[in-house]
């Protein structure tokens, strides 16, 4: 297809597109001519997942490339790929000992089992968010997480399950990044759909909801 028509069934206007080619987001068509190129099924398929990094997740386009390098250089490598997309940093980065930097998420990992790089930002995240409640005057430590995290570990056995059924490497990179990127605000979205469900079956006296059944073949 002309760059006119990949324009058109993606979205994307045509400056657009020819701005991620510069930028080397979206690879180069078939050359047909010294100006003109053909574009084909995987352009369009890289086009939806830029603006779904770019629009829906809000990269930057810098950021955006780096994902999308990343899902091509080690789309046979998903343990690795993870990382990156969570922003691990690797092993010899001058990354911090994490007992010592971050000590409630270290205890917090600990406890759980877990096997977590020492670089990971999420510790930070803890250990900060723990700081915060504490300063004003909100009695929580990573204990009061447990709970949270044992959800969390079912959450991402759910997600890795999911991502090991594909066979197709570059379907799976695809689905490992946007898993990480895109999922994310709809499980927060969830949280927030819980809660105001179990508010009102605590505080209006209107009971729960009753829950249908199962799909066949799914458990609740």
């Amino acid at each position: 297809m002309r760059i006119s028509e990949l324009s058109r069934r993606s979205g994307v206007p045509n400056a657009t597109i020819k701005y991620y080619l510069r930028e080397g987001l979206l690879p180069p068509g078939r050359a047909t001519a010294a100006t003109q190129a053909e574009y084909d099924e995987t352009h369009l398929r890289r086009l939806r997942l830029i603006r779904a990094l770019t629009g829906v997740r809000g990269l930057s386009v810098a950021e955006a490339k780096q994902v999308l390098d990343a899902m091509t250089e080690h789309r046979n490598d998903t343990h690795e790929l993870l990382g990156i997309a969570f922003g691990i940093r690797p092993a010899g980065t001058g990354a911090p000992d994490a007992a010592e930097a971050h000590p409630e998420a270290a205890a917090l990992v600990d406890a759980m089992g877990w096997s977590v790089s020492a670089g990971n930002p999420a510790r930070q995240t803890i250990d900060r968010t723990l700081e915060t409640l504490r300063s004003l005057d909100i009695d929580y430590d990573w204990r009061a997480l447990l709970p949270y995290a044992e959800l969390a570990e079912r959450t991402a056995r759910h997600d890795l399950d999911r991502i090991a059924a594909i066979t197709d490497p570059l379907e799976k990179a695809e689905h490992a990044v946007l898993l990480t990127f895109l999922l994310e605000p709809a499980l927060m979205a969830l949280r927030r759909l819980a809660q105001e469900n179990e508010s009102t079956a605590r505080h209006t006296g209107e009971g729960p909801a009753a829950r249908p059944a199962p799909p066949e073949g799914r458990d609740r």
